[in-house]
């Protein structure tokens, strides 16, 4: 595995990025990225963007860079031709470490404090807690879920809401849907919950969960893996769905089908302009809509299925 990679970069307008950016990726042996400072975005709809783009592409360090800049020029040339009256900047080259691109976004996540009791720290940082705190040390490393984002923490507040209301002699069962840095799971099985069973169809995602449940002595609590949703079995007292929105109408049969008689479904992941849509598309379950829970721009709702006590 190479430590030191060389990173070709350039500034053009916004429109342009997405053409030189499938270009990179068919001569770039490492990677691509287009330069964004939002470290926990929840999908690629809520990014703003600027007039302009800065687009980077990885090479080995023993990459024939002269060679290769010959080919990345002679093609933002062409570009700039087919665009009069735009401005592309010149490629520049530098010399990265492997840890300079995959670590630097750290310096954005700090100590978080979500809902009475939850306290989510970095994995290197540490934070005075409280009696009463339940902490939760998190490395998300490339998967979702810091807490920081809207999505996240109204997941969370809603937990919090709900489990402490369950009996203690019956703690409920927990699945959590698209789990990420397994941040709800977590949550789920410190506040309480009985079995957690926390899914993702990233591979990634799955092995930074484990992880991050080794690290709270959670890894023998909850059970963590790349099951699909169909293959699952059930039922379960609380499903935490934070994915997209057309993600979760689509899978509205089978979320209903897994959530016991009486338990509660959290859906999120969801913009405030898409509730109604979410809303039409779990109207055909039989489940008694509660209530949404907004921040920002983004919506959390909570369902119960029908045949239960309230």
């Amino acid at each position: 595995m190479h430590d030191t990679w060389l990173e070709v970069a350039c500034e053009l307008p916004t429109e342009l990025a997405d053409i030189l950016a499938e270009y990179l990726a068919g001569v770039s042996g490492a990677g691509v990225c287009v330069e964004n400072l939002n470290v926990d975005a929840f999908s690629h709809s809520e990014i703003a963007h600027g007039p302009l783009m800065t687009v980077k592409a990885y090479f080995s360090a023993a990459d024939d860079m002269e060679a290769r800049l010959a080919e990345i020029t002679a093609f933002l040339d062409d570009l700039a031709a087919a665009n009069p009256g735009v401005a592309i900047g010149k490629p520049s080259v530098a010399t990265v470490k492997s840890e300079d691109w995959s670590t630097s976004w750290k310096v954005n996540f700090k100590p978080l404090r979500i809902g009475r009791r939850l306290l989510i720290v970095p994995s290197w940082e540490r934070a005075e807690a409280g009696p009463d705190d339940i902490v939760l040390s998190l490395d998300p490393g490339m998967a979702f879920g810091t807490g920081g984002h809207e999505t996240t923490r109204l997941c969370l507040e809603q937990l919090e809401a709900i489990l402490p209301g369950r009996p203690a002699a019956s703690p409920p069962s927990v699945l959590d849907l698209g789990t990420g840095s397994g941040i709800l799971a977590m949550a789920a099985a410190r506040l309480g919950a009985g079995r957690v069973c926390a899914v993702d169809i990233d591979p990634e995602a799955v092995e930074v969960a484990r992880e991050n449940m080794a690290i709270n002595g959670l890894a023998e609590r909850i059970e963590c893996s790349a099951t699909p949703l169909d293959a699952l079995d059930g039922p379960y007292d609380i499903i935490l769905a934070n994915i997209l929105a057309e993600e979760l109408v689509r899978l509205a049969p089978q979320l209903t089908a897994r959530l016991a008689p009486g338990g509660m479904l959290i859906l999120s992941g969801i913009l405030a302009e898409k509730e109604a849509f979410v809303r039409s598309g779990f109207a055909s379950q039989p489940l008694a809509y509660l209530h949404t829970a907004h921040e920002g721009e983004w919506v959390a709702m909570l369902y119960r299925r029908e045949g239960g006590a309230a």
